[in-house]
């Protein structure tokens, strides 16, 4: 079966394309001329993953799986959550990165625990499959590591690296994208029945 991954994330097509790698689905990416993508008006992760997934399928004909995925600081009341993509005025992953430790200033050594948090919906045809995943962490004071995308270079994992230190293989064993994409693995053929 052929999925249509509902982004145009290039960081997030990579890792899909390494977590898809050994499973039975054909997990591929959508053509340039779909146009963009819907805006994302949903109030949670899930809306906004759904509104994705089904506009793709549709356009397609095929099944697609949207993702929506964020960070939720606890100091900031779980912001900037939904609208991590486009936290600063920028919308660049260091800028967003910036913003961020500008905002957690008042807080240099309190209160800087985090989390990733991971919604991915399979849409087809009206049947819907969704998914959670989250990665528990903290914020750092300054960036670290060149590997991975968004705020991972200011996101501390519990053995106490920036999750931008880690390669690909080390970042998919604990990642809240992979604990999603596998719990969805095993309700995704529910989309062909």
């Amino acid at each position: 079966m052929k999925i249509a991954v509902a982004t145009k994330n290039q960081g997030k097509l990579k890792e899909f394309t390494e977590l898809a790698s050994k499973t039975e689905y054909e997990f591929i990416h959508i053509p340039e001329d779909i146009g963009e993508l819907p805006p994302e008006t949903g109030s949670t992760f899930y809306e906004n993953a759904l509104i994705k997934a089904e506009f793709v399928s549709k356009k397609l004909g095929i099944p697609a799986l949207g993702d929506d995925s964020g960070l939720e600081v606890d100091a900031l009341d779980g912001k900037p959550g939904i609208y991590s993509a486009r936290y600063s005025e920028s919308g660049t992953d260091e800028g967003n990165c910036l913003k961020l430790l500008q905002d957690m200033e008042p807080y240099k050594v309190n209160n800087r625990s985090a989390r990733f948090r991971c919604c991915l919906v399979g849409y087809f045809e009206g049947r819907i499959v969704k998914s959670y995943g989250s990665l528990e962490g903290d914020i750092a004071t300054e960036f670290k590591g060149s590997k991975g995308f968004g705020y991972d270079p200011i996101f501390i994992i519990k053995n106490g690296f920036h999750l931008a230190e880690l390669n690909k293989k080390e970042k998919n064993e604990i990642s809240h994208r992979s604990e999603a994409f596998k719990l969805l693995l095993k309700e995704i053929h529910k989309l062909a029945s």
